[in-house]
């Protein structure tokens, strides 16, 4: 999952980049309201962590601007603002949530898990899941049938993202750039490593592949058509 920390405070935004990167995402940072509405407008993201006080453009402006250009990707807004007017305010220009600081970064994962729940997708314990595959997110944690797999980070976001998008057609574009950061140094093979590393684990012990490779384009997840 790939998020955007639009923060203006170096510290907090630093520390919550390397939180979520220790957590698994890929995390892009933007420190002024310009470049961080450039970036949510232009760039794929599954959440945009964004604080309200920011040079140039401020949080409010910049929430607006993206709603009004379709950018319905879940947006939970960071502030020091404690008035029920401000709380207002932002949710009233497309805010999905809201998260005064002091906050402890377990409560802005939780926020951000909540955020991220998909009806269609989600067990009542946050799993997603395809045949006898089953992934849980608050676990972080893999199996097929009984058997527990383990996985690296990459690896398990990589899942996460064809899990999510059960049955479609998922290009490489589309997975590398939710998987890893906008700077990211990427092998033009790197993906098909991964999905190698993959395919070992959740596809060749067991009798039904779920991966797909849909040729030219990229991969699928889910029971051979």
């Amino acid at each position: 999952m790939r998020v955007l920390v639009i923060e203006d405070t170096v510290r907090i935004a630093d520390s919550i980049k390397v939180g979520l990167e220790l957590e698994g995402y890929a995390v892009d940072v933007e420190y002024d309201g310009e470049n961080g509405l450039l970036a949510g407008l232009h760039e794929p993201y599954d959440i945009i962590i964004l604080d309200v006080m920011l040079p140039g453009i401020d949080g409010i402006s910049v929430c607006r601007q993206l709603r009004e250009n379709d950018i319905t990707v879940p947006i939970l807004m960071l502030t020091a603002r404690t008035r029920e007017q401000d709380v207002i305010e932002g949710l009233n220009v497309g805010a999905d949530d809201y998260l005064t600081k002091q906050f402890s970064f377990d409560i802005l994962l939780a926020r951000m898990r909540a955020l991220l729940r998909r009806p269609k997708d989600f067990l009542s314990d946050e799993r997603l899941s395809v045949d006898d595959l089953t992934m849980s997110l608050s676990s972080r944690s893999v199996k097929r049938g009984d058997v527990s797999i383990h996985l690296s980070q990459k690896e398990f976001a990589i899942l996460e993202y064809l899990l999510r998008n059960e049955g479609k057609a998922c290009s490489k574009n589309d997975i590398i750039s939710h998987v890893w950061n906008f700077d990211a140094d990427i092998l033009p093979n790197t993906l098909e490593v991964f999905i190698a590393y993959l395919r070992a684990k959740i596809d060749k012990p067991f009798e039904r592949p779920l991966i797909h490779t849909i040729r030219g384009f990229g991969y699928r997840v889910g029971n051979q058509l």
